[in-house]
């Protein structure tokens, strides 16, 4: 069997942010490696348009009678959203073996002209309902025994504190520094836990449109969603608790950690047109 397959339909796994992008990807790989899928996030049409994509590919391959795709369309950006997404997959008999934390919201604004809402939102779903999440999915597969996965999508520009950033850059080094300190308790509980630190990757999240999201991949800027999908389930597999897609990502940490201010005002100053 490939590293991660299960007997078909003999497991769960929880996607969230799984309507697009590398949320979607993830659910496709996932249902090709046997699982049975629970996917959530906000808007329903998307979740649904994933669902028919999974159970289409699970009809070409002869894998209909084992495929399963559970909707929960729920706005996870929220307090109270863990325990009420919790709540209705046990109501629904869902135990995941695995579970994706990848809804994400992107900001590149300077904080003081960001919405007390959005960033309300941001910290909310990034950092205090993955956690959330963390804790109840991880004390349940603790509980059945099982030998259970979770991946939480961090991101490379926790290494960027860089103008614009300040919000989106803090949000997502929390989730890599609590994966990798959660990782280390549950380890001897037979849990393994991944933060995956990707940098530019070609989906909508960032508002490229798909004409500069093809250069971006011509170019080697950007990775696809499935290439990042494949690599941080790679590392979930092999017990990986951080891992950045792609080496030459890797090269550029200790320049990021180091590049002064006079060399960013340039940018800064082009960057500026795109804040929102």
């Amino acid at each position: 069997m490939r590293r991660g397959e299960v007997t078909p339909g003999s497991a769960w796994a929880l996607v969230t942010g799984a309507g697009s992008g590398i949320g979607r990807c993830y659910a496709l790989r996932l249902a090709a490696l046997g699982y049975r899928l629970c996917l959530a996030g906000e808007r329903r049409e998307r979740l649904e348009a994933v669902r028919d994509e999974v159970l289409e590919a699970a009809a070409r391959d002869g894998r209909a009678a084992t495929a399963e795709v559970r909707v929960e369309a729920i706005d996870l950006a929220r307090i109270g959203a863990a325990e009420e997404l919790h709540a209705r997959t046990r109501a629904a008999g869902i135990e995941p073996d695995v579970v994706v934390n990848n809804a994400g919201i992107f900001s590149f604004c300077d904080l003081v002209d960001t919405p007390s809402e959005r960033v309300e939102r941001i910290v909310l779903l990034h950092d205090l309902t993955l956690t959330k999440l963390c804790r109840l999915y991880a004390a349940e597969m603790i509980g059945r025994g099982v030998r259970g996965r979770i991946l939480n999508m961090s991101s490379f520009s926790l290494w960027m504190p860089f103008p614009g950033l300040s919000l989106y850059s803090a949000s997502k080094a929390y989730v890599r520094a609590f994966s990798v300190s959660f990782a280390k308790e549950v380890h001897e509980r037979e849990l393994r836990v991944t933060a995956v630190c990707p940098a530019g990757v070609a989906t909508d999240l960032y508002g490229l449109p798909p004409r500069w999201q093809r250069i971006g991949l011509r170019l080697g800027v950007l990775i696809s969603a499935d290439a990042c999908a494949r690599r941080g389930l790679a590392a979930l597999w092999r017990g990986r608790r951080t891992i950045v897609p792609d080496w030459w990502n890797r090269a550029l940490i200790p320049l990021c950690k180091i590049l002064p201010l006079w060399a960013l005002r340039p940018l800064r100053r082009f960057t500026m047109q795109f804040q929102k």
